[in-house]
């Protein structure tokens, strides 16, 4: 069955996200995620929750089987272009959960919040902070491009059929403007600290597949500039004594916060390095 995204306007958002009734005898996929919220009660927290306003639009993914009010896409919501909307309010598969938050954060025009259920663990993540177990990839990117704030614990038995998981619900706020760094070479430094997060930024770099893609970057970096490349360049040495000017060699990702990831980028870029 192909997910659906939904564009409507708030007065008729609760009627489209409460579960569907026992005698339309319909059989979801679990497999895929699906599992209705059933606990009316948690649905209208998470509508207020989103603060909506009489003129909002909003959208949701996967509205059940009360649908039939509302504006329809069908489609694959991960393929599918995403219609102008102020707030996205979803219980979404939870498969999908981390292209999807990346998806509505890339997303422009800018809407004014999303409240989303997630697997608990993965609201955990959203919202870790250096020094947590948790603490990741994913909880540094989101929140290098939005505010995450963790509101509500919902347990498995609010769904019909129960998942074999607990969930959260988590508003997410993207930061209006957002900060001044190119987000793909941003993921590609993140990705090398993150591939191994208990190891030292200098032993993550050490990994010859990472020199040699910085390497290649640099050499096109140095050419479009007209800068030479002198014949002794090392880039593991020289990688390693940025990394020691810096004061990185021997921090950890686990441990640093987004300020030091950004520093850590711009100590790259200032001296040739890229991550595209």
């Amino acid at each position: 069955m192909p997910k659906e995204t939904v564009q409507k306007k708030s007065r008729v958002h609760q009627q489209a996200v409460q579960g569907p009734r026992q005698s339309q005898g319909i059989v979801f996929r679990t497999d895929i995620g699906q599992h209705i919220l059933k606990n009316p009660a948690i649905v209208t927290n998470m509508v207020e929750k989103a603060a909506l306003r009489p003129t909002d639009v909003v959208l949701e993914v996967g509205p059940g089987t009360e649908a039939s009010k509302l504006q329809m896409m069908v489609g694959d919501v991960l393929k599918t272009d995403l219609p102008f909307f102020d707030v996205c309010v979803a219980n979404l598969p939870y498969q999908i959960s981390s292209p999807f938050v990346f998806k509505l954060l890339l997303h422009r025009p800018f809407f004014r919040c999303a409240v989303l259920m997630f697997q608990r663990e993965f609201a955990q993540r959203l919202v870790a902070q250096p020094g947590d177990k948790l603490y990741c990839r994913l909880s540094v990117n989101t929140q290098l491009l939005a505010r995450v704030d963790h509101l509500i614990k919902v347990g498995k038995n609010n769904f019909r059929p129960p998942p074999k998981v607990e969930s959260s619900v988590v508003r997410i706020e993207p930061r209006n403007p957002p900060p001044p760094i190119n987000f793909k070479e941003w993921d590609g430094l993140v990705r090398i600290c993150f591939s191994r997060k208990n190891k030292t930024i200098g032993a993550s770099f050490r990994f010859t597949k990472v020199l040699e893609v910085l390497e290649k970057n640099y050499r096109v970096s140095c050419s479009v500039k007209n800068i030479p490349v002198p014949s002794d360049f090392n880039v593991k040495d020289r990688v390693m004594q940025l990394l020691q000017d810096g004061n990185f060699e021997q921090r950890r990702a686990r441990s640093m916060s987004i300020d030091d990831f950004i520093e850590l980028l711009n100590l790259f870029n200032e001296a040739g390095f890229h991550f595209m």
